[in-house]
């Protein structure tokens, strides 16, 4: 009887203990399944963004050969550099355009004349009056004060409720002319494809300039202004200047050192890249050119707004 009852007795016991296993050998596949997932995952993440590194390392390489590109036909002709061009070639899969334009076609908000700021304002949509008062703001943020003189521009900001006064000194970026007082971000918004702060002159180029930057050009007529963008390609200077009257000592035809760069990429007549830089090109440099302003992945240029010449 002592036998029987312990043999009952190991079989349950012995039953348990194979439960268990069974049970941990689930618990064991159920780990190794997860894990096996969160390896997929990882793996998954790791190539897609290394995926992705490539694809930004490629693109980079592309719009920096355009730049390049570009600035070796800014200087392949030394003493007779181009106002504005084009290049385009095929690299690989990637179709690579590079157009570069002088940024001295661009009114510069540190040495532009106070009546082509406020032709500027006046072809993009503001009153005569109105222009004048930005126009003089401007001009009064980049010069210094007079010492001993009171200042009566921050005294203006002050009575507007501003918090800080005018900068008295250069633009450090165009976006800075929100800081000027009394400017409208609408006005702000159409002005800036026009205005820069790296040409460092008062003279507009007028071989790289748009129709708009021409048109705030004190003592250009719409005639005028129509014959110099007809002519202004072919014409030799002295016929141009003679033609342009008192309106030629606000103009220059040298491009300057410092170049717009606007590089787009392509692949699969597809958007791969697209960058505007501002480079300053030297002659014997140790470097082809140096960045002085870089966006990337930029949206397509807006439409120019229509200049009004009065």
């Amino acid at each position: 009887m002592r036998l029987n009852v312990h043999s009952h007795e190991l079989t349950p016991r012995n039953g348990q203990r194979e439960g268990f296993i069974v049970v941990a050998v689930l618990w064991l596949l159920a780990a190794l399944a997860t894990l096996a997932a969160i390896y997929s995952l990882y793996v998954r993440q790791s190539t897609a963004t290394l995926a992705s590194r490539d694809e930004r390392l490629i693109g980079e390489a592309l719009v920096q050969a355009g730049a390049e590109m570009a600035v070796q036909a800014v200087t392949a002709t030394p003493g007779s550099r181009p106002s504005r061009g084009r290049v385009a070639f095929r690299l690989g899969k990637a179709d690579v355009t590079a157009t570069f334009s002088a940024e001295n076609g661009r009114i510069d908000l540190n040495a532009a004349p106070r009546d082509v700021l406020a032709n500027l304002f006046v072809g993009l949509g503001a009153s005569l009056s109105d222009a004048t008062y930005f126009a003089e703001r401007i001009v009064a943020w980049r010069t210094p004060p007079v010492p001993g003189a009171e200042d009566e521009e921050t005294s203006l900001y002050r009575i507007a409720g501003k918090r800080y006064g005018p900068r008295r000194g250069l633009f450090q970026h165009r976006n800075e002319l929100a800081l000027v007082l009394g400017m409208a971000p609408d006005l702000i918004r159409r002005a800036l494809p026009y205005l820069t702060v790296y040409s460092g002159r008062p003279e507009i180029n007028v071989l790289a300039a748009p129709p708009a930057v021409l048109a705030a050009l004190p003592g250009l007529t719409p005639a005028r202004l129509q014959d110099l963008i007809v002519m202004r390609e072919a014409a030799p200077q002295d016929v141009l200047r003679a033609r342009l009257g008192t309106t030629a000592r606000y103009v220059s035809v040298q491009p300057g050192n410092t170049m717009r760069l606007l590089v787009d990429v392509r692949r699969g007549g597809l958007r791969y890249a697209r960058s505007e830089i501002v480079a300053l090109v030297l002659d014997q440099d140790v470097k082809p050119y140096r960045i002085l302003s870089r966006r990337d992945d930029i949206d397509e240029a807006a439409e120019e707004p229509q200049a009004v010449v009065r």
